[in-house]
């Protein structure tokens, strides 16, 4: 995309979501958005890197407390400076959240144009999805229209909404007025579209100038403007992080933005997108993405495949060995904590999986034995009643908060790098091959003073050895009392 002379673009990333139909690689706590599915990037990383460029804005993000820090650390990763990230209270749907990232934006600059995109599509060809934007641009600048676009079908696709256009696209990618949106539609309707041939797939990607989008949330939607006016309004700046009201965002309907306004207004334009594309709904969208070998297995990580067919194989695990035999039309998706094995025609049933590991308790259905946190992450080795050993790794320059436990003490053994360590009044550094004792109670903290990750093994011995026994002193990321790391 070319363009002279300041950015005219804003992205606005929308970077919430539980991930359940990608599980179990894709949990509550880090969701499908921040892995790395197809490529050497995570989607959220490919996201913002396809948004970059001379027309473009830093990104604005809008998402959860929870993945605040992942955020900006998989921007800086991937050399894209982080705009402004827009903390929601509580998940509302797409169309709060848009317009609050509309409301910020016109409070710097009233003429700003924002394109709103999902942080977990793939698009490879960035060239193709560039010139679709520069035509979504031209409608915005000469008509004044909102602008949403839509994938070219290449198969009876049922998972998916569509957009039914007035006129069938000619392959020029010039906008089409919309005519209506359709629900996901059976397999016989949806061949029937496909045959039609101006039918579109919804990608949920949409482009207006902030006045346009305000104003038609102000006709359309007038119940949602004074709560989320008012939590941007009250908004608080933390640790560069913009958190929006909690209390005015209580009174936010929870709604999508095509419910609210896009199947409301006329003036809406679609763009057809020529290019390829995929939302990785399912582990079979996943599949899809790769080349299969010769009997149609795809596979990832290290894996064994013997006589199978059209099946996906995947070990994320490097010291998990998955072997499949014999094995057709089958998903496998192995971790070091659970194991996915699914007929491929029930990939889209994977939710229905997290769903039963609720019902029963099981930590699996949200979280992971890796535990991501600002100053770095950490895994559990072994956990019993009395004792737990972690494997924690500390970014350079970073520290845990100083703390203290009312239920346990702690051995460290430093295996990679030097730490910094406080315990009570004694402040040392503790070196490769050498360990320190925590006792219960002691207030403590663990730094990493060098330009490594530093490695540690840590033993915990007690009565209760749950994340949330932490009394907290002093935080470099001002989290409270109880909050977990």
């Amino acid at each position: 995309m070319t363009q002279t002379g300041a950015p005219i673009i804003t992205p606005v990333i929308m970077c919430g979501g539980s991930g359940t139909r990608l599980w179990p690689l894709s949990r509550k706590s880090f969701p499908k958005q921040f892995a790395r599915l197809t490529g050497d990037q995570s989607l959220f990383q490919a996201c913002a890197a396809r948004m970059t460029g001379d027309a473009f804005d830093a990104p604005l993000v809008l998402t959860n407390s929870d993945f605040r820090f992942i955020i900006t650390e998989q921007l800086m990763d991937a050399g894209i400076a982080p705009g402004p990230v827009l903390i929601e209270p509580t998940g509302k749907n797409t169309a709060p959240a848009v317009l609050a990232a509309a409301l910020y934006l016109h409070s710097k600059n009233p003429d700003a144009i924002m394109l709103v995109a999902p942080s977990d599509h793939v698009v490879p060809d960035i060239e193709t999805f560039h010139e679709a934007v520069n035509e979504g641009l031209r409608v915005v600048q000469e008509q004044g229209h909102l602008v949403t676009f839509g994938i070219t079908p290449d198969r009876p696709e049922t998972g998916y909404g569509y957009l039914e256009l007035s006129a069938q696209p000619d392959g020029s990618g010039v906008a089409i007025p919309l005519s209506r949106f359709v629900e996901k539609p059976d397999a016989a309707t949806a061949t029937q579209m496909l045959t039609e041939g101006n039918y579109l797939w919804n990608a949920g990607i949409f482009l207006f100038s902030v006045k346009t989008i305000i104003a038609a949330f102000e006709a359309y939607a007038p119940e949602l403007v004074p709560a989320v006016a008012a939590s941007v309004d009250k908004a608080e700046v933390d640790l560069g992080f913009l958190r929006l009201d909690p209390e005015a965002w209580e009174d936010v309907d929870d709604i999508s933005i095509d419910y609210a306004v896009m199947e409301k207004t006329p003036d809406l334009s679609v763009v057809p997108y020529n290019g390829a594309w995929s939302d990785l709904g399912s582990w079979e969208a996943v599949m899809r993405e790769d080349t299969p070998d010769g009997n149609g297995v795809v596979t990832a990580g290290p894996v064994t495949s013997i006589d199978c067919v059209d099946t996906l194989l995947r070990s994320e695990d490097k010291d998990l060995e998955l072997v499949g035999i014999g094995l057709e039309n089958t998903l496998v998706v192995a971790m070091r904590d659970a194991v996915l094995v699914a007929d491929m025609d029930r990939a889209q049933d994977v939710k229905k999986a997290v769903t039963a590991l609720k019902a029963k308790q099981a930590k699996q259905a949200e979280s992971f034995a890796m535990d991501h946190r600002p100053w770095g992450h950490f895994e559990t080795l072994a956990l019993s009643d009395r004792f737990q050993v972690k494997r924690i790794v500390v970014k350079p320059g970073a520290a845990l908060s100083l703390q203290s436990h009312v239920h346990r003490s702690e051995h460290w053994i430093v295996v990679e790098g030097t730490a910094r360590v406080t315990v009570d009044d004694d402040i040392r550094l503790v070196s490769e091959n050498q360990s320190i004792y925590i006792p219960l109670g002691a207030v403590h903290r663990m730094e990493n003073p060098g330009k490594v990750p530093m490695v540690l093994i840590e033993v915990q011995t007690g009565t209760y050895l749950g994340e949330d026994d932490i009394i907290r002193y002093e935080d470099l990321y001002a989290r409270g009392q109880g909050a977990k790391g």
